[in-house]
């Protein structure tokens, strides 16, 4: 094979397999008669048959053509013995093909040396392929080369393997390193909102007020920021109902035509009777508008966005899309826009990856629906074909979800409550952040409430070993020391069985993976508003559990 030739493969690293050990394994040869004529023989009855694609080049000739080439090569390749014989091995690399490849294999033919390696090719049809290759000198008898003989192999579902598993490694350290941020974040930003919802409520100059509107929503947006970081790291909390996926689209595409714009128009095609999915309606709206937003920003010259909805059933292909066999709904968008590279759709969904720009996007809306379709049991696809001359571009994304039994009908949001709900029984706040623990007392205490307060878990135990009356125990999740918010919550339960709970925290990993053991506990996630709170409190005290009372002392609650 010449230089610009080798059928081969990408990576060098795989280089170092041409120099294992090996008692039987030639790294050349020599033989008699050079020729190629007579083909009557059990050798080459052999090479016809074999399954292992092979070659024969022929470097006394320029540009080391190929010279032969088995049935397995013209079967791996798409190309007829016609169309291989006489050209260099190079019309098999394409755009994606890895240069230092190719000049590490041009290197060890000038060299006349064997080399094992692979390396990107494209078949006739133009689809890639990785070709594990191994290429070998072929001499005669004075020592003059005659022929490189090369053995194929298509390593590209261990190729495709190794990939997906080092993205799923560098996304879970990714999503450890962003939930843990968010986490604490979020505890800066319940102080933060907290303290600006109380000023606000103490100050009545038109100016400060202005300024203290600004400051709260520059806080909501950094909520809004870390619930995306979560939701990527499949760390957010979710409320997953059955829903009606064509109800909810049809529900969103009026909030959807005024997003995008009149640039962009919005077409749906939904199939109907779809089955019911269970999933978290707020998330779920989230992922779908950051997709759409997406679409938008692919197509600055205006375009169509189509929503569509189908139902997909996966059986022998469910295992290559790492989710079990069964019924599942589909929920795609797909644009007229610029499309995306292979290298650039391998990394779209990573956070904080964009290509709008700087001040153009946060990187963080297609790792969003990401973390909540996995989250969701789900899987979202990219298919993205870059607009080349008059080959029209375009990307969709499909979310596949669990399909549930049947179809579900939509529900009504639940009205704002527009007054604060307010009582007098005794709370025990626990919390290991100062600042926090003083704004949920004051928060409590301005709603009629009595409250005691803990810096942890041991702390709290005590606190309920000897406090008569004890109605609520409001916690945080993530707490120092050997007691956090759910092994507080289990001994706090085991003491006082009829004690309500309600967690707090900035992300619930440890809830995600197993939820609230007891139907009396609940989770508010932070930061949390105090109209938020007040409804929370009141609901779980109002649940129908009433704390354990002191002896001789009525029930409260």
């Amino acid at each position: 094979m010449s230089e610009d030739d080798q059928a081969g493969m990408p990576e060098p690293e795989a280089s170092h397999s041409a120099q294992a050990p090996s008692l039987a394994h030639l790294k050349s040869a020599t033989i008699r008669e050079p020729g190629l004529d007579d083909r009557g023989s059990v050798f080459f009855a052999a090479i016809e048959m074999t399954r292992m694609p092979m070659i024969l080049t022929d470097p006394r000739q320029p540009d080391n053509p190929i010279a032969f080439a088995n049935r397995a090569f013209q079967d791996l390749t798409g190309y007829a013995e016609s169309e291989l014989v006489g050209r260099n091995c190079r019309f098999l690399q394409g755009p994606e093909t890895s240069r230092e490849t190719v000049a590490e294999l041009r290197q060890a033919v000038a060299e006349r040396r064997a080399i094992a390696t692979e390396i990107l090719n494209y078949k006739r049809d133009g689809s890639p392929f990785w070709n594990g290759i191994f290429i070998g000198p072929v001499f005669d008898e004075a020592g003059e080369i005659v022929y490189f003989f090369a053995s194929q192999l298509d390593v590209t579902r261990r190729r495709v393997s190794e990939q997906a598993f080092r993205q799923a490694q560098k996304m879970e350290a990714i999503g450890q390193l962003t939930a843990g941020l968010a986490h604490d974040f979020n505890n800066l930003l319940q102080v933060v909102t907290g303290n600006l919802e109380l000023a606000r409520g103490s100050v009545t100059a038109e100016r400060a007020q202005r300024q203290l509107a600004n400051a709260a929503g520059a806080a909501e947006r950094g909520a809004k920021l870390t619930k995306q970081l979560l939701s990527f790291a499949r760390k957010a909390r979710l409320e997953p109902r059955s829903l009606n996926l064509n109800a909810l689209v049809l529900n969103l595409a009026e909030v959807a035509e005024s997003t995008l714009g009149s640039t962009v128009s919005v077409r749906l095609d939904l199939t109907p009777r779809l089955p019911a999915v269970t999933l978290d309606r707020t998330n779920l709206e989230m992922a779908l508008l950051n997709v759409l937003i997406n679409a938008r920003d692919a197509m600055p010259a205006g375009g169509t966005v189509t929503i569509s909805t189908a139902s997909v059933h996966l059986n022998g292909n469910a295992r290559a899309r790492n989710l079990p066999p069964g019924d599942y709904v589909a929920l795609r968008v797909r644009d007229e826009g610029e499309g995306m590279p292979p290298h650039v759709a391998e990394r779209a969904t990573e956070p904080f990856f964009s290509t709008k720009g700087p001040g153009k996007g946060t990187g963080l809306g297609l790792a969003m629906a990401h973390g909540f379709v996995q989250q969701s049991r789900g899987r979202l696809e990219i298919e993205s074909r870059p607009k080349t001359g008059t080959n029209p571009g375009g990307t969709t994304i499909t979310m596949l979800f669990p399909a549930g039994p049947g179809a579900a009908a939509e529900e009504e949001p639940a009205e704002q409550r527009a007054i604060l709900r307010r009582g007098d029984e005794t709370v025990l706040v626990v919390e290991d952040s100062d600042d926090v623990r003083a704004l949920a007392r004051e928060y409590l205490e301005s709603l009629g409430y009595q409250v005691l307060a803990a810096r942890d878990g041991e702390e709290a135990l005590d606190i309920l070993g000897r406090e008569a009356r004890i109605d609520l125990l409001f916690s945080d999740i993530v707490m120092p020391g050997g007691v956090n918010g759910l092994i507080l919550a289990d001994r706090a339960q085991r003491m006082r069985p009829d004690l309500p709970v309600l967690l707090t925290t900035g992300y619930n990993e440890d809830l995600v993976a197993e939820g609230p053991s007891v139907p009396t506990m609940d989770v508010l996630g932070k930061p949390y508003r105090k109209a938020e709170l007040a409804d929370r409190i009141r609901a779980a005290l109002d649940r129908g559990v009433k704390a354990m009372p002191a002896p001789g002392e009525p029930h409260h609650g």
